[in-house]
């Protein structure tokens, strides 16, 4: 509280009252008593009775007191109404969905008050809040496409099935198809579930002190079949034992994501590398791969759900693999962090605490 306090007061760079204002109000009061004196020392007004130059003195400072209050409500008025009601009609013109609002800043920004920074910090909540709606929108329309591929092939494909004049191998051909399409679809929506849940912080994380290098090795081999298909090289490089005191599940689905993504990128006869090191504090597990590797702009967003940037692989996944690995490293208390060089292959590092 204390620090966000600090670091509005570096920001506001015009006081409500400083040294100058003082001053002025200061000259200002002195010039009134000076102008009552005036009136005292007159000659007409000492040629009054007493009651008639109480009613000149107070008659003066009436008018002066009108004048004040003109002035004061003025003031009011142009720095505080009329900024607060144009505040006021766009937040309610953000309540009611429209995020394309802006709230323009009364002074320049070498003369930021409290105002000012209020209306920036304004811009900045609309802005964010935009981008949330649209991702949303995104989110949300990538599930129905998603959704809606696989339901299309299990409907054309068990349409096909009621024939009755198809052969043996026609028939095992579409019922395989239905199955990879069920698998598929179900993949998704359990994915869609857990990174929802993660999301909203509704999976509790079971703490459990294991061997992470038998985990990585039993991860490994569940992609044995596959790395032998495409005759891929499968380098192995990790300590004996290193204990880690983690969410086992969670952390399964993290070696199962890079692993399957590394080996989907990676040529027939490429390599993919698993190596892993730990210190005191950390363990750190990096997977290589010498597949189509990635632009700068696709590794910006690679974490984000349903992006695909290599599209000829697109068929394989649905974009929310990375994006679950990402989340669950995050509640882990560790990091992940991709590199990667176009025709040249990808490291997926993750880094976690031994203990969190």
């Amino acid at each position: 509280m204390i620090e966000n306090e600090k670091e509005l007061d570096v920001r506001v760079k015009k006081k409500v009252m400083g040294w100058r204002g003082f001053f002025i109000t200061y000259g200002a009061m002195m010039l009134l008593v000076g102008i009552q004196t005036g009136i005292i020392i007159f000659p007409v007004f000492r040629g009054l009775n007493s009651w008639l130059q109480v009613a000149v003195i107070m008659g003066y400072w009436a008018i002066v007191a009108f004048l004040f209050a003109l002035t004061t409500n003025r003031q009011i008025k142009e720095k505080y109404d009329v900024p607060m009601h144009k505040l006021s009609s766009a937040a309610k013109s953000v309540a009611e969905g429209d995020f394309s609002i802006y709230v323009e800043p009364i002074h320049a920004p070498d003369k930021y008050d409290y105002l000012d920074v209020m209306f920036v910090d304004f811009n900045k909540m609309v802005q964010e809040l935009g981008s949330i709606e649209t991702l949303k929108n995104d989110f949300v329309a990538n599930v129905s496409h998603e959704i809606k591929t696989p339901l299309a092939i299990i409907k054309n494909y068990t349409s096909a099935l009621a024939q009755t004049n198809l052969s043996d191998m026609e028939r095992a051909e579409y019922v395989d198809t239905v199955v990879k399409a069920t698998e598929k679809l179900s993949m998704l929506v359990s994915n869609i579930l857990k990174l929802s849940k993660l999301d909203n912080q509704e999976i509790d994380v079971s703490m459990e002190e294991y061997d992470i290098c038998q985990q990585l090795c039993e991860c490994a081999l569940h992609f044995e079949t596959l790395w032998e298909q495409k005759e891929i090289n499968f380098e192995v490089d990790i300590e004996d034992k290193a204990i880690i005191k983690a969410d086992r599940n969670m952390l399964e689905i993290v070696w199962n994501n890079l692993l399957s993504n590394a080996l989907k990128f990676t040529s027939s006869g490429g390599t993919i590398s698993l190596l892993q090191t730990s210190d005191k504090d950390t363990i750190t597990v990096a997977i290589t791969d010498t597949g189509c590797g990635m632009a700068k702009e696709t590794q910006k967003r690679i974490f984000d759900k349903f992006y695909q940037g290599e599209t000829s692989h697109s068929g394989e996944g649905n974009g929310l693999g990375l994006a679950l690995a990402y989340r669950v490293v995050e509640k882990s208390g560790g990091t992940l962090v991709v590199e990667s060089e176009v025709k040249r292959g990808s490291t997926f590092t993750v880094t976690l605490p031994i203990r969190y």
